[in-house]
């Protein structure tokens, strides 16, 4: 039998900074948002990722890629989303057996109004504590790690484009 390949102390310190990351920067950030606006981070992320798409709509399967979520997940907040008059469900434009989701204009005001907080408060849990260099570093191991777990995720493709 190998032996297992433990971890070394400053792997070990790595791994459990980022799993600590994973776990507090998202909680804080979804406290923030519920606050400013009654929503999660993932439900800014959707509104974020369909605001930045052209024509402000993306198929599902791409919302969900660039959400890194699943088709049910996003399809549940989908719906919460649409009860809330953010977003619609139409057919693709060019292909009727594609379902998008729509960003409305109630949904666009909503992450325009919410944007400059969240980034504000993006900066101040995460970002000011890093130089430029390690921002430029945590990119670049990112999209490393991205591109084992998954090689075509969205993030590699947009960095090539």
């Amino acid at each position: 039998m190998t032996e297992p390949r433990w971890l070394t102390p400053d792997e070990r310190r790595a791994w459990l900074a980022l799993v600590s990351i994973n776990t507090l920067l998202p909680a804080a950030l979804d406290t923030r948002l519920h606050t400013a606006g009654k929503l999660s981070l993932f439900d800014y992320t959707v509104l974020a990722m369909l605001s930045e798409a052209e024509d402000r709509f993306l198929p599902m399967s791409e919302l969900a890629a660039r959400s890194s979520a699943s088709l049910s997940r996003l399809s549940h907040v989908v719906t919460k989303l649409q009860k809330r008059g953010w977003v619609e469900r139409r057919p693709h434009p060019s292909d009727a057996r594609v379902t998008t989701a729509h960003l409305t204009e109630e949904g666009m005001a909503t992450i325009v109004g919410l944007a400059p907080a969240h980034v504000e408060d993006v900066r101040d849990l995460f970002l000011d504590a890093l130089t430029e260099q390690d921002v430029l570093d945590l990119a670049r191991i990112g999209e490393k790690v991205v591109g084992r777990l998954d090689t075509d995720h969205w993030i590699l493709r947009e960095k090539q484009a």
